[in-house]
Order: structure tokens, then sequence, then C-alpha cells
């Protein structure tokens, strides 16, 4: 049988070339919502980014579908429920682009540490400021990992290179499996109040949504840094700018956003605040794995076979 596969984000010119393999291939990365609804009714096949959200309406719409992939790790831009409450299989690729998130966040601390991008900045604009860019050193501090998962290992093993000392939370993982991805073993609260440094790798749930906020950033050390190219919804972005303001925290770097685009005055714009606009898995490597990867788990389950990563409705 052949398959018709609407990808409706960008994905890696290899990726679509298997997927052709398996029928007629549409990309469409400008469609619109209204498009899709119109468009999806003839499609075996969905594959999306982050930009697509595939709502109950949009997976109502998919009568033929069969599968939606998602060209990465998270899926909140999915109804995975009704996604696989229709029958529908959601899959993804979580391991495609975690050495770029892993090496993003390491960019985002070493640009808080020394000030690269405010330095950067102000030589571009015609000055020699030295004496205003006074940073610090990554060596001797404490990172705090907040889950350390595929991405947070992989940051934890890089910043032991740099000299840090690593803590490490996360309620999935005993304390030899923390061990083994080089972080001591510590509790929620006490990442919070040791950590210089705290990057969060955790997904965005309806037990995560906001879990950083007043209470969190209150039990910090005061002058600690804060990095998150994880979920934007984590963090409570009023009280991540109380949190600034107050100089309780000395400093954030921030690739995700609650919003993406954030709106204009948002935490994005604030003088303490580094923003990239959600880069970290775009590396020409990582994209290249990514869209091999959906495309191999999207031609798994159109093959009527099991794909290695299926995603449940409680994820």
């Amino acid at each position: 049988m052949s398959f018709k596969i609407l990808v409706s984000d960008g994905l890696a010119e290899d990726g679509l070339a298997l997927l052709r393999q398996m029928g007629e291939v549409t990309a469409n990365s400008k469609i619109t919502a209204d498009e899709l609804l119109v468009a999806l009714p003839d499609y075996h096949a969905l594959v999306v980014r982050s930009r697509t959200k595939v709502t109950a309406k949009v997976v109502e719409a998919g009568k033929n579908l069969k599968v939606i992939g998602r060209a990465g790790v998270g899926v909140d831009n999915i109804d995975v429920a009704a996604s696989v409450a229709r029958g529908i299989t959601v899959v993804n690729s979580p391991m495609a682009a975690s050495v770029s998130v892993a090496e993003h966040t390491l960019g985002l601390m070493l640009a808080l540490a020394r000030l690269i991008p405010a330095a950067d900045a102000s030589l571009k604009q015609g000055k020699w400021e030295k004496s205003a860019f006074m940073g610090g050193e990554l060596t001797a501090k404490t990172l705090g990992l907040l889950g350390i998962g595929r991405i947070g290992a992989l940051v934890a093993n890089r910043a032991a290179a740099f000299g840090m000392s690593v803590l490490a939370y996360d309620p999935y993982l005993n304390e030899a499996q923390i061990r083994e991805r080089h972080a001591e073993p510590a509790k929620f609260d006490e990442v919070l109040v040791r950590a210089d440094y705290i990057s969060l790798h955790l997904p965005l749930t309806a037990e995560t949504n906001g879990l950083i906020g007043a209470k969190q950033f209150a039990t910090m050390k005061k002058g600690a840094r804060l990095v998150c190219a994880a979920r934007g919804g984590v963090i409570d972005e009023d009280a991540l700018r109380a949190a600034l303001d107050s100089g309780v925290l000395a400093g954030a770097a921030l690739d995700v956003f609650a919003s993406e685009p954030p709106p204009a005055g948002s935490i994005a714009t604030h003088p303490k605040v580094i923003a990239t606009p959600h880069v970290g898995a775009q590396t020409a490597e990582a994209q290249t794995r990514a869209g091999l990867a959906i495309a191999e788990e999207v031609s798994t389950v159109l093959q009527g076979k099991e794909p290695r990563w299926r995603v449940t409705a409680n994820e």
C-alpha cells in the first residue's frame, strides 16, 4: 500500500527521502491551523516539530491517520490522549537532539558566567569597556540539575570537565543511577539551596507546569544563575522577573518560554536574561538525526510494526 504523508514543519532532506519510500510526501512548513484541518483527512501520517499544534480537533480531522510523528523530544504540542483514543500511534525521536541541547546548555552557562552577549554588543557599539564585564569561572562552582535523563546526563559529563561539582535530583532514578550519570544525588530543595547554577531538564506536564516559582526562587543561593533549555512552562516567568529584580538571582539564560514566540515585554527582554529562540536542537547534525529517526519510526508504524519510541498517553 502507498501512503500519504504530511510533513507540516521543516524536516531534513534525508528524512523526507526515507518517507518517500513509503508513498507520497507533502512538505508544507507554512500550513496554517485551518489549512491543516482541511487537508488532514487525506493523509495516513502527520510529521511535526514544535510549531504545529496537534489538538484534539486536529486529531479528529485525521480520519485516516495511523501515526503522528514528532521530530524531537517534547510532545506537549500533541494531544497524545486524544490520539491514542482514536487508535493513532504517536512516536518521537528523543535521542536525536540530546548532544545539541546539552552543548547549548553549556553555552548558555558560559555566556552567563562571562557576560558574553553584553560584551559583544558593547564592542559592536564602538565601546571598549573591559572593567564593565567582570565575569566568573565555572570551575569549582556547583551545578544543580533538576532532571538527569539523556540530556541532563550529557550536561553533567561536560560540566565535570569544566571542574564543576554536579548535584542532581530526578524522581525517576535511584541514587546509584544518578551517580552513574556523574552526579551527586540530592533532594529537590537541596539542589536549589546549594547550586551556583541550576539547569532544568524536565518535561512540561501537569506536575511540572510552573514548578519553579516564587517559593523555589526564595530558597536559592543569593546570586545563583538559572538555565533552561527544556520547556518554558516549567518556570513561572513573573516570579523569575521578581527574583532577578530583587537580586536573588544574578541572571538567567533561557532558550524556551511559556509562550513562543514570547510577547513584547516578556522575560526575554529582561536585562539580566540571555535569551535564544528555542534553538537548542538547531544544529545541522541534530536535524539530520531527527529527520532520519522520525522517518524510521513513522515508516515502522505504517508497515504495521512496533516502533522503538512509542509515546503513551501518560507521558
